[in-house]
């Protein structure tokens, strides 16, 4: 197969995102799980604080993130995977996508969130527990046009509790950052109303991101 990279979602605002908050949470003794790692910059970055693999179901997305480096699996979500984990990541496709809109192509991996923008999330919520070392801590990233009540409540049923840890305005959404852990837990250091950051402005955080990686 020859590598495209048209089809790998490449580094935007979310990915900016998701990667402030796992430098934030990542400790050194972690074992780091990357589901649907897309260009691999994260799971890159974040390879000198801990030991971390990643996923991806795109084969693009799988060669692009070894030629960071990146230890990565080619599987849906985590299929395949026995290990346990002591924080997991996920930047899902979350944007809500009607049947006529799908373009059939691997980036719509990266992309299409079904109908409700929640289709993949559901999976993902309802299956992570196998791979969720216990204590474990999961990082995931939504979008106001998902539904924040309705993934923190998808989370809820399948035993976790949440808390938003960081949030962006961009455009004519806001993207969040979850901190998922099972209800059993109790490391929670506050109540989503108490610890939301206000999210990192294009001009100001992320692009000091940007100039780190």
């Amino acid at each position: 197969m020859l590598f495209d990279a048209s089809q790998v979602y490449q580094p935007e605002a979310d990915t900016y995102l998701l990667l402030e908050a796992a430098r934030a949470e990542v400790r050194p003794a972690d074992r780091v799980l990357e589901v649907g790692t897309g260009s691999g910059l994260i799971a890159a970055t974040l390879s000198a604080a801990a030991g971390i693999i990643a996923t991806d179901i795109n084969p693009h997305a799988v060669l692009c993130a070894r030629e960071k480096g990146v230890e990565v699996v080619r599987t849906d979500l985590f299929s395949g995977i026995r290990d346990t984990f002591d924080l997991i990541l996920f930047n899902p496709p979350y944007l809500p996508t009607q049947k006529d809109e799908r373009i059939d192509d691997w980036l719509e991996y990266a992309l299409d969130g079904g109908k409700n923008g929640r289709i993949v999330i559901m999976r993902f919520a309802e299956n992570v527990g196998r791979v969720l070392a216990p204590g474990g801590r999961i990082l995931l990233l939504i979008s106001s046009l998902t539904g924040l009540p309705e993934v923190r409540d998808l989370f809820f049923r399948s035993g976790f509790i949440s808390e938003i840890v960081l949030k962006h305005r961009i455009e004519d959404e806001n993207l969040y950052v979850l901190r998922i852990i099972r209800r059993d837990d109790t490391d929670l250091r506050d109540t989503p109303e108490t610890k939301v950051q206000e999210g990192s402005s294009p001009a100001c955080t992320l692009e000091k991101i940007k100039d780190k990686v």
